[in-house]
């Protein structure tokens, strides 16, 4: 009996968080005979995986064989951001139920995609069930040692300069080593109403009034909700002024929200004066997409402490909290 035809040429395409399109081609001799296809997936970073397969070695997915390109879903939890390695084998279903299968074709590399609007639209819902009720704010505010705002004066003639987000947060996050910001507080004191004095980044901060980023002429869009293995859950939202970079880049990857009616940071107007809330529940992280001059605030010392363990700087999500994440990956 002839062999069955190895895959070669192998195409991986539609690539999602969790899903791929897998096609390739194979030569046309005994391919009559084929009945499934074993389909062979490992996470790049497992250098054990078993890179020569004997053609009895079952494999992780049997499938019936369907027209190509054939659509991968739901087999295999795939994480989003992750790096995969692929191979297939054509097999043959016997009477017996046992199967002849080919040689393993060769092994490919893909990497799986960001979340989705719908995706992260699931990750807002579940931030909304605990945002809590809304507490007034009038000011953002960003904490740092005085030798950066040192640095922000001598090299950049006072004006806050947007960086690349670091990977915080959710690992499918489309923000995450992408978008350009700078990152703001809001929070405030629930006996008070004004910002803490104690801070995770640093003695110095610079106040900002709340219109001065906040208007509307700016657009308001939800990017993360996660924990870092504690109580403290954290949304990170993006403010972004019409029609930036930012605004165009949160535009095609981002659920927008209402200014003036969402669960997280609003923006209303009453007899004539903005008035702004934030959720009392969550920390919000508000990533502002312009650059910020100093002129525009005011830079001073605060009496509180440096509170390192609070810093969200590259923190890994809790991947098991069933709070902050979705089915769909981690």
């Amino acid at each position: 009996m002839e062999e069955l035809p190895v895959p070669h040429n192998i195409k991986i395409s539609n690539i999602t968080c969790d899903s791929f399109k897998i096609s390739w081609d194979m030569d046309s001799k005994s391919k009559e005979r084929i009945t499934h296809y074993f389909i062979d997936l490992n996470k790049k970073e497992n250098k054990n995986s078993n890179k020569f397969k004997h053609k009895d070695v079952p494999t992780k997915l049997v499938a019936k064989a369907v027209p190509l390109p054939m659509t991968v879903r739901g087999h295999w939890f795939l994480s989003p951001r992750t790096e995969y390695t692929v191979a297939v084998q054509t097999a043959s279903k016997q009477v017996d139920g046992d199967y002849t299968v080919s040689e393993w074709s060769e092994i490919i590399e893909f990497c799986t995609g960001d979340y989705s609007k719908v995706h992260l639209t699931q990750l807002l819902e579940k931030a909304e069930v605990i945002a809590g009720r809304m507490l007034k704010f009038s000011v953002f505010y960003r904490n740092q040692h005085k030798e950066y705002f040192d640095y922000i004066r001598e090299q950049h003639g006072s004006v806050l300069q947007p960086s690349v987000k670091d990977n915080s947060g959710s690992h499918g996050s489309p923000i995450s080593g992408k978008l350009e910001g700078i990152f703001f507080s809001c929070h405030t004191e629930f006996n008070t109403g004004k910002p803490p004095q104690d801070s995770p980044y640093g003695r110095y901060r610079f106040d900002i009034a709340a219109e001065k980023l906040f208007n509307p002429n700016t657009n308001l869009y939800f990017g993360d909700f996660y924990c870092m293995y504690t109580a403290y859950h954290y949304v990170i939202l993006v403010l972004a002024p019409v029609g930036s970079l930012g605004d165009e880049f949160c535009k095609q990857r981002l659920p927008q929200l209402n200014l003036q009616d969402n669960k997280f940071l609003t923006c209303t107007e009453e007899d004539g004066v903005m008035v702004y809330h934030h959720a009392q529940d969550v920390i919000l992280e508000v990533i502002y997409t312009d650059p910020v001059d100093l002129s525009l605030g005011t830079v001073a010392e605060i009496t509180g402490h440096q509170l390192m363990s609070l810093s969200t700087a590259n923190a890994k999500k809790d991947p098991s909290c069933k709070t902050c994440n979705i089915s769909v990956g981690r």
